[in-house]
């Protein structure tokens, strides 16, 4: 045939590839080893109408009482939202216990920054750390965190989703 190329793959070539799919099957292996030292769990908000009544959990079991972790409340909201903060009413629920609660003021923006944390479009997200500094859990077990909004609007229009980040501290 005139014109057309031979497409012959030398052993040169088949031995480069094959060094290239190996070294690429064992960083995929050596990387889903690696231990994830944080958890994040988030609710949709439907519609993007945050009723009263809506009061997602997350649960997280921690298994290793030793490490200490910071836990963020995490808000993905749209440019349309109309405050610059959002109050919520937090429950934590330690293993054998029973639920404890806390209203929380989450600042997200302001006029002359604008919104805090990230942002694609009109959409953004923002993790507010809610401890005072790094904490240790007592107990290992599972450990339940609760969000409701306590704005004086219901529904709270613009929020997208919720949710609750438990990240283990660098040492």
């Amino acid at each position: 045939m005139a014109g057309s190329e031979n497409l012959k793959v030398t052993n040169f070539e088949k031995k480069n590839l094959k060094i290239f799919l190996s070294l690429l099957l064992l960083a995929v292996g050596w990387s889903s080893c690696i231990k994830i030292d944080e958890f994040e769990k988030t609710a949709q908000i439907a519609s993007g109408n945050w009723f009263y009544k809506y009061t997602p959990d997350f649960t997280f079991h921690i298994s290793d009482t030793s490490d200490f972790y910071n836990i963020y409340v995490v808000v993905r909201h749209t440019d349309s939202y109309e405050y610059s903060n959002l109050w919520v009413r937090l429950g934590t629920k330690f293993p054998g216990d029973s639920m404890h609660f806390e209203n929380v003021n989450l600042i997200l923006g302001n006029d002359l920054k604008g919104w805090e944390g990230t942002g694609t479009g009109d959409i953004f997200e923002v993790r507010k750390n809610i401890t005072r500094g790094p904490v240790a859990f007592a107990k290992e077990g599972d450990y339940v965190f609760s969000i409701a909004q306590i704005m004086r609007e219901n529904p709270l229009q613009h929020i997208l989703s919720v949710g609750i980040r438990v990240e283990k501290m660098n040492q």
